[in-house]
């Protein structure tokens, strides 16, 4: 597993630095065009942290290699049978096709599955502009895949470990909510200040006030303040003595003319247990109860 760690050990900056500087060496600056690939030959990146790619956005940068072709070409590493895996550029990958090309120019270069990872982590959050969500789970990947601690990610990705920290609790969210993030009804500030909340019923209810009422994050902070304040003794309900549970269960009992006992549960629940000395009286508590 540390030799895992020690591939990643040039960082992230290092390798973009590689990428551009061997991009002026085969590129402009030497004259030399890229090579052509077959697109069908082209396997997608499994370490891509992306998910999400807007369909106008597509629309709109295959209209344009239509017009003037791909401008800047993908990075792919090669594969055994003159095959390709894609490193980075997926979003002018798919845009190519979208235009109808069956070849694309492309930087071909050698990388392992840790170099890839880290590539097109770079080409995303560097270039693309990933959302939160998109980011967290990329983030929590790479500390599961390459068994690297919050520290030693931070320093890989060159963000202090406060803000990678950050960016992992958001992962403890309802599902709902990090839905909400990744499809930019609510910022990051809005999520960092609902995480703090430990009832997920408040939570979701703070929640769809800041989508009802397009509350910013002040506000939203102080909603969670004052629900802090006194959430606490609204949420909890009084409990049921034993003298209201028996007088409820004679109450039912006189009612059915049968023997029935009401009992608390250890939560706030309980149960009813009614006695039947025949199908007869069952037929009266099914007639009752319907």
């Amino acid at each position: 597993m540390a030799k895992q760690k020690n591939a990643l050990g040039r960082g992230l900056g290092a390798l973009l630095n590689d990428a551009d500087s061997d991009f002026v060496r085969s590129g402009k600056g030497s004259g030399v065009a890229f090579p052509l690939i077959d697109i069908d030959e082209i396997e997608a990146n499994p370490y891509q942290p992306r998910t999400i790619f807007e369909e106008e956005s597509l629309n709109e940068l295959a209209a344009s290699i239509k017009r003037q072709g791909l401008i800047q070409p993908i990075t792919v590493r090669k594969l055994a049978d003159n095959k390709y895996q894609l490193i980075s550029g997926e979003r002018r990958l798919r845009a190519s096709k979208m235009a109808g090309l069956t070849e694309i120019p492309a930087y071909v270069r050698e990388a392992d599955d840790n170099a890839m990872m880290e590539m097109a982590l770079v080409e995303n959050i560097q270039r693309e502009n990933l959302n939160s969500i998109e980011i967290a789970l990329t983030f929590q990947k790479l500390m599961e895949e390459f068994s690297l601690t919050q520290e030693e990610l931070s320093e890989k990705v060159g963000k202090k470990r406060t803000t990678v920290a950050n960016y992992l609790r958001l992962l403890k969210l309802p599902i709902e909510v990090q839905a909400g993030i990744r499809d930019e009804k609510i910022s990051m500030g809005h999520a960092r200040a609902l995480i703090s909340l430990k009832s997920k019923d408040l939570l979701l209810s703070i929640y769809d006030k800041i989508i009802d009422n397009s509350l910013n994050v002040r506000q939203v902070e102080e909603l969670v303040r004052k629900s802090a304040r006194t959430g606490q003794a609204e949420k909890t309900p009084a409990k049921i003595s034993n003298a209201v549970l028996d007088k409820i269960g004679r109450k039912i009992s006189n009612s059915l003319e049968m023997k029935v006992q009401v009992k608390k549960g250890r939560g706030k629940g309980g149960s009813i247990s009614i006695q039947f000395k025949d199908e007869k009286q069952l037929k009266i508590i099914e007639e009752r109860l319907s």
